[in-house]
Order: structure tokens, then C-alpha cells, then sequence
């Protein structure tokens, strides 16, 4: 399924972003040189096939975190169904590839990230003014925490 905005291929846009971040070791340049990304490979709920998206990464308290915003569009983004079915994902960041266990905060901890994810990349803020829905927080929780 090929998701467009116009003569606009999301999906297209998302393979070469994808390509250059693997060919050049979690580096892209144009619109995303001075951002901080992580693909994040998940198995989709209605298909069972592996999907990847590029995301904005956070380091908050020591957690990764990737944010469900979809630009502040109405509906969470299809990844986010995704890890809801099944948690477990892959995350590569820079040359580091790892499988984690995705998990969505709620109440207190979700409003103290939210809080901290605004204050570290304000743009999220700005997403959340787009839209009515509450925009979901995800945290990766690595399953060898004994890298290095």
C-alpha cells in the first residue's frame, strides 16, 4: 500500500531516507542533517510483514524514546499500531542494531516524558497543537542491556 499527500509518495520519501541512513551509518543529509534518527523495523498487526520507519530518537533519563506523532495528523501512525500488537521491534541508531520491547507509558510517567520529550524537541509540542488526540510516547527497552 502506497501512502500519498498529493503527487507526495510518503513511502518513497521514507525508502531513501532508510537507504541513506544505512549506507552512511545513521546519517542523512537534506531536510534531517542536524536530526537525530533511529529506524525503528516493526511486524505489521494486518499483514505480519517487517516494516520500517525512520523516526526522531530521544535520549530522556537514560530511556530511548520515539514519539507517535505522524506531524500532529489525526490518527496515531501506522507503526503505532504495529508495536500495540506486537512490541517487539528492532531499532538500529548509528552503526548500533538492536532488538528492544516497545512500551507505552501512561498517566504520571507519560505526562513527566511528555513534559521532557516538549522541552527537548519543542517541534513535538507544535504537533500536539495540530491535533486532538493525545500524542503517544514510546519507550525501547533494550534486550541486551549489557552492551556497551
Amino acid at each position: 500500500m502506497t501512502e500519498t499527500y498529493g503527487n507526495f509518495d510518503v513511502n518513497e520519501f521514507q525508502r531513501r531516507i532508510i537507504e541513506e541512513f544505512r549506507e552512511n551509518g545513521g546519517k542523512v543529509g537534506g531536510m534531517f542533517q542536524d536530526a537525530t534518527l533511529a529506524l525503528l523495523t516493526t511486524i505489521g498487526a494486518r499483514t505480519g510483514e517487517q516494516r520500517t520507519v525512520p523516526l526522531g530518537y530521544l535520549e530522556i533519563d537514560g530511556k530511548s524514546i520515539v514519539v507517535a506523532s505522524a506531524m500532529g495528523a489525526p490518527k496515531n501512525p501506522g507503526w503505532y499500531h504495529n508495536i500495540r500488537h506486537d512490541p517487539a521491534v528492532t531499532v538500529e541508531f548509528g552503526t548500533d542494531r538492536y532488538r528492544a520491547m516497545a512500551a507505552i507509558p501512561d498517566g504520571d510517567e507519560y505526562e513527566k516524558l511528555w513534559g521532557k520529550v516538549v522541552e527537548q524537541a519543542p517541534g513535538y509540542g507544535d504537533y500536539q497543537a495540530r491535533t486532538t488526540r493525545r500524542i503517544p510516547v514510546v519507550v525501547l527497552h533494550r534486550l541486551d542491556p549489557d552492551h556497551s
